[in-house]
C-alpha cells in the first residue's frame, strides 16, 4: 500500500510487520503491541536491494524524533 515516507520525502510501498520484526519493535520501544506501525518497502539501491526500512504508523508519517529503520532480520 503506498503511504508518503518522511525518509524518502515520496509515496512508497508500505507493509505491515511480520512477527519477528514486532518482537524486534516491541523489544526495542519496550510496548506490549506494535501492530499500528507499517515499514517502507522502497528500495535504495537497486545493486543490493536495500530497502528503506522506515517505520510509520497509519495515521502518522513521523511517530518518532529520530526515524527507526528495522533490521533484516532473518
Amino acid at each position: 500500500m503506498p503511504m508518503y515516507c518522511f525518509t524518502c520525502d515520496t509515496d512508497q510501498p508500505h507493509r505491515t510487520l511480520n512477527r519477528a520484526e514486532q518482537a524486534w519493535l516491541e523489544e526495542r520501544l519496550g510496548r506490549a503491541a506494535v501492530r499500528e506501525f507499517r515499514m517502507c518497502e522502497a528500495v535504495l539501491d537497486a545493486e543490493t536491494g536495500k530497502q528503506c526500512r522506515n517505520l510509520r504508523t497509519g495515521t502518522n508519517k513521523k511517530p518518532f524524533a529520530r526515524s527507526i529503520r528495522v533490521p533484516v532480520l532473518e
